[in-house]
């Protein structure tokens, strides 16, 4: 199983999305910034380094958001997501072929990673528990 870490980035009511290299595995699929572990290192540790190496920007790591396993034909990822924010540098695409902020309601506009689809779900219910009345 590969260990693979990624950031919520949020700014108010929009979250970041990066969209993937043609060149990689799920070619253009929409995704959180983020990345494998390497050995030595912990989550937090491989967020920040993903983060400056794709988007050149410095992250603080938060608290968890959501895990997931998820199974894709070529490998099984575990996927940590952090609820992050930046604290240093604008979001440069480093790597990705775009990056958007987008908020919840957008989700179904994109091609998400399947390792995603339970993060969107709870990002949708999130948002939706916020409009109803108290």
């Amino acid at each position: 199983m590969t260990q693979v870490v990624a950031a919520l980035i949020r700014d108010h009511d929009k979250f970041m999305i990066c969209q993937r290299p043609n060149n990689k595995a799920r070619p253009l699929q929409w995704e959180f910034v983020g990345g494998k572990v390497e050995p030595g290192e912990t989550k937090e540790q491989a967020l920040i380094r993903e983060c400056r190496e794709e988007l050149g920007i410095m992250l603080r790591v938060n608290d968890v958001f959501l895990d997931v396993t998820h199974e894709y034909p070529d490998m099984t990822v575990h996927l940590t997501l952090f609820n992050a924010e930046i604290i240093e540098g604008v979001p440069k695409r480093l790597e990705h072929n775009d990056i958007r902020w987008i908020t919840a309601d957008e989700i179904p506009q994109y091609d998400f990673c399947p390792a995603d689809r339970g993060i969107l779900k709870k990002l949708i219910a999130q948002s939706k528990n916020k409009k109803s009345p108290d």
